[in-house]
């Protein structure tokens, strides 16, 4: 399992009113090859969005990460961060991490 983080700066609705418009997009994403899980994430103070991914594979991630990058740019986007990180499975089981 590999773990990908993406923020962003983000100035537009946030709760309810982001659920509402970005409800196509969510479902396109959970389409993605590979892709486990989306956890959705947004700050309001410091006008920031983004997401965690985990996904089966370094290739899937990899696919999706290029491909979003250009969407996100679509949209406007600047300033996207994104990391990638292996996933300990051991520790994770032990602290319940959603993923098992």
């Amino acid at each position: 399992m590999i773990l990908l983080q993406i923020d962003f700066p983000y100035s537009g609705p946030v709760g309810k009113e982001m659920a509402e418009a970005f409800d196509d997009l969510a479902n396109s994403i959970a389409k993605e090859k590979g892709l486990m899980f989306k956890i959705w994430t947004e700050n309001r103070e410091t006008k920031e969005a983004g997401g965690i991914y985990m996904f089966e594979d370094l290739s899937s991630l990899d696919a999706y990460l290029e491909m979003h990058t250009k969407r996100l740019e679509g949209f406007g986007v600047t300033n996207i961060r994104s990391k990638i990180f292996e996933v300990n499975e051991a520790l994770s089981k032990i602290t319940k991490a959603p993923i098992f």
